[in-house]
C-alpha cells in the first residue's frame, strides 16, 4: 500500500474510532455541502469516502464537479448538485442546453449517483439581472429531467436567503419581492421543497443589540419571543426563521411547500463571536435540534451544515473562508461535530 493510502486509511479509521467513541447517534437529516474554493483541500475520492465514515448521508455541490461525481458512485450519498449562475440564462434560453446538462452532469452519472435535488441558482438576489432566468431554467431542467424518465424522483428547487423574507413575529413573515411567486407556484405544483440558506450567526451580527447571542446559539434557557399572532414560543433564532419563511410561503399559495436547510452554519474566526468554541456549540445543537423540527412544523428538517472544509480562495469577508467543519487533513475540527 502507497504511504499516501495509508495515511488517508489512518486519517479514516481514527475519524471512525473517534465518532464511536463518542457514542454519536446516526442523524439522518443531516448533510454537509462540499465547496471547492481552496487549495488546500483533498482529494474528492477521500472526501467521499469521509462522509461515509462519518455517517454524512447527504452532500450539496455547488456545480457538476465531474472528479466528485465520479467519486460519488455507489457511495449511496444522497446530492443537491447546484446549476450554477453563469448557466442560468443559457438554460433558460434554451431548452437543448438543458437537457444537454442534464445528459451531462445527471444521465451519465444516475442511478450510481443518488440525485436528490437541483438548485437552479443559489442565492440569486431580485434585482439581479439573473434572476429572470431563475422560473424559466427550472422549468427547462424539469422537462430535462421528465424527458430522462428522472420524474419524480429529482427535484427542481432554487436555493434563497433568508432576507427574501422579513416579518416580526414569525407569523408575520412575507417576501419582500414578488419575484419569488411564480417559483413558490412552480414548487407547489411539482411536490418540490424551497431550498431555504439560513444563518442565525449573520442575523446576529446585523443586529446584536436586539438579538441576544444564547438566542443565535441555540443556548437561551427558555422562551425569548413568543409569536403573538400564533402563540408559539421561540427559544431560538434558527427556529424563528425557518418559521418566518414557512409564513411567508403561506401568504404567496405554499402552505405545503416544504423547506429544506441548504445552508446553515457558524464560522470560526473572522470576528469576534466568530471562535471556535461558538461555532462548536452551534452544529452541536443544529444538529440535535432538527431532529424536532420548529414550532410551527415540528418534524424532522433536512438540512446541510456549511460547510465541510475551510475554504481559503472565498472572496468576501474573512469569516467567509472560516465555516468548515473538517481540517484539510480529515480530522473533525470540533468534538461532537458531527
Amino acid at each position: 500500500m502507497a504511504l499516501k493510502d495509508t495515511v488517508t486509511s489512518s486519517l479514516l479509521l481514527t475519524g471512525l474510532l473517534l465518532l464511536t467513541a463518542l457514542q454519536l447517534p446516526v442523524v439522518q437529516s443531516i448533510g454537509v455541502c462540499y465547496g471547492l474554493i481552496g487549495d488546500n483541500l483533498p482529494q474528492r475520492q477521500y472526501v467521499v469516502d469521509l462522509y461515509k465514515f462519518n455517517n454524512l448521508g447527504a452532500m450539496r455541490l455547488y456545480g457538476p464537479d465531474q472528479q466528485a461525481l465520479q467519486a460519488l458512485r455507489g457511495s449511496n450519498i444522497e446530492l443537491i448538485l447546484d446549476v450554477p449562475k453563469d448557466k442560468l440564462e443559457s438554460i433558460a434560453s434554451n431548452a437543448g442546453t438543458a437537457s444537454q446538462w442534464v445528459q451531462d452532469n445527471i444521465r451519465n452519472y444516475y442511478p450510481d449517483v443518488r440525485f436528490k435535488y437541483i438548485a437552479v441558482g443559489n442565492e440569486v438576489e431580485p434585482e439581479e439581472p439573473a434572476a429572470r432566468f431563475v422560473l424559466p431554467a427550472m422549468q427547462n431542467i424539469q422537462n430535462a429531467l421528465a424527458s430522462a424518465g428522472l420524474q419524480p424522483q429529482i427535484k427542481v428547487s432554487t436555493a434563497v436567503k433568508s432576507s427574501l423574507v422579513t416579518g416580526f413575529p414569525p407569523a408575520n413573515g412575507r417576501f419582500t419581492s414578488s419575484f419569488i411567486n411564480p417559483i413558490i407556484s412552480f414548487l407547489a405544483s411539482n411536490g418540490s421543497p424551497l431550498l431555504a440558506n439560513i444563518y442565525p450567526y449573520f442575523s446576529y451580527i446585523y443586529n446584536p443589540r436586539d438579538i441576544p447571542l444564547p438566542y443565535a446559539l441555540f443556548t437561551s434557557p427558555g422562551t425569548v419571543v413568543t409569536d403573538s399572532i400564533s402563540g408559539l414560543n421561540y427559544q431560538n433564532l434558527f427556529d424563528a426563521l425557518v418559521d418566518t419563511m414557512h409564513a411567508a410561503l403561506a401568504k404567496v399559495g405554499g402552505s405545503n411547500v416544504p423547506i429544506v436547510v441548504s445552508e446553515s452554519g457558524w464560522p470560526s474566526a473572522g470576528s469576534s463571536v466568530a471562535t471556535p468554541e461558538n461555532a462548536a456549540t452551534y452544529h452541536r445543537n443544529l444538529i440535535r435540534h432538527v431532529q424536532g423540527g420548529t414550532p410551527r412544523k415540528p418534524q424532522p428538517l433536512e438540512t446541510f451544515i456549511f460547510a465541510m472544509f475551510d475554504e481559503n480562495l472565498k472572496k468576501g469577508d474573512e469569516v467567509e473562508r472560516h465555516f468548515g467543519i473538517f481540517n484539510s487533513n480529515g480530522s473533525p475540527k470540533y468534538n461532537g461535530v458531527p
